[in-house]
């Protein structure tokens, strides 16, 4: 481990130190710690560079949607190597949400994710994505069914 200095003005220490209270931190150290790996592991992510990851794909959309249902499916079917399982909840007459466990190369779960959060008819969905500790190199592994 290495110790640092770093100047913060007097407003954001404020903010950091309210953060650290409201998630219950144990010192300032560890919440920077986990605030500088969750803006690299944003900044890898958003160039593309995340290498594998697991993820939670969380989507609200309206049933009735004319082919969604079918639309949703043959999107799976072209991802199964992504998707690890998923849970169905009925919200109400016209809503259902879905979330699904993916796993695979973080630039390939960002475009199945968006893939399914722009189908007509899905009204709300959030993608969150953890590293694994694995870089993507080359090409996917195959991987067999136990």
């Amino acid at each position: 481990m290495q110790r640092i200095t770093i100047t913060l003005d007097d407003e954001l220490m404020e903010d950091l130190d309210t953060l650290i209270a409201e998630r219950g931190y144990q010192n300032r150290s560890e919440a920077i710690r986990d605030l500088t790996r969750a803006g690299m592991q944003q900044t890898a992510q958003e160039q593309g560079k995340s290498g594998d990851c697991v993820a939670a794909l969380v989507y609200v959309y309206d049933h009735a949607q004319r082919d969604l249902s079918r639309r949703l499916v043959d999107t799976y079917h072209h991802h199964h190597d992504l998707a690890l399982a998923t849970l169905h909840v009925h919200l109400d007459d016209d809503n259902c949400m879905e979330v699904t466990a993916l796993r695979g190369p973080g630039k390939e779960v960002q475009h199945f994710a968006d893939h399914i959060i722009a189908e007509r008819g899905v009204k709300h969905g959030r993608v969150v994505m953890m590293p694994t500790g694995k870089k993507t190199v080359g090409k996917k592994k195959e991987h067999a069914h136990r």
